[in-house]
């Protein structure tokens, strides 16, 4: 037996087939991996190419309307489609009438300082619905011209690889793109600001 077990440890015959049916697995998993990862960034950068040409489009007059404003986000959609087929594509347009307020609260004079507009306290209502927004100031919507708008589209989409399922991860994931960009001047800038106190 002891003879046996010595001819055996010297015995180097199948060591190459042992060696890849360890390691093959990882070697593949880190490969479809990266494949997908790649992917995934092309897939990124196609979304901030196409939200990118399609904000400075509707900036312009003649895209200004609901149904041209459609139709580039249409265009947007198309694109990342091209890339992974079962991309749910959402969009949302935001608008500002300068971009020192993209994604600011309204101003308040908080005398108590607790940080709700309370009886007395005044804000500048800077989107025109008589309510202090402690979020966001925004109008939605595309604006008007001179207005500053934030143009966000979002892309849920399923992984072509089972990679990260098999790593405990989701198999879905959300890639975003915004841009900011201020309309042209196509007509007189209309502000709705105001003062508003509460009472």
């Amino acid at each position: 037996m002891t003879r046996f077990l010595s001819l055996l440890r010297r015995d180097r015959r199948g060591t190459a087939i042992t060696e890849f049916a360890l390691t093959a697995p990882v070697f593949l998993l880190l490969v479809m991996g990266i494949f997908d990862y790649c992917w995934q960034v092309y897939a990124q950068q196609v979304l901030q190419g196409a939200v990118g040409a399609a904000a400075r489009q509707s900036t312009l007059e003649a895209n200004a309307t609901a149904a041209k404003q459609t139709a580039l986000d249409d265009v947007v959609r198309a694109k990342v489609k091209g890339v992974f087929g079962n991309a749910n594509v959402q969009f949302s347009r935001k608008a500002y009438q300068d971009f020192s307020g993209v994604s600011q609260r309204e101003a308040l004079e908080d005398a108590n300082n607790n940080g709700v507009a309370d009886r007395g306290e005044c804000f500048d209502d800077m989107n025109g619905n008589n309510s202090w927004d402690s979020q966001d100031q925004a109008r939605s919507g595309n604006g008007g011209a001179s207005d500053v708008v934030l143009y966000t589209a979002t892309a849920t989409i399923n992984r072509i690889l089972p990679v990260w399922r098999m790593l405990g991860q989701s198999q879905q994931v959300t890639l975003k793109s915004s841009t900011v960009l201020r309309n042209q001047p196509y007509a007189t800038a209309v502000s709705v600001r105001k003062r508003v106190c509460v009472t």
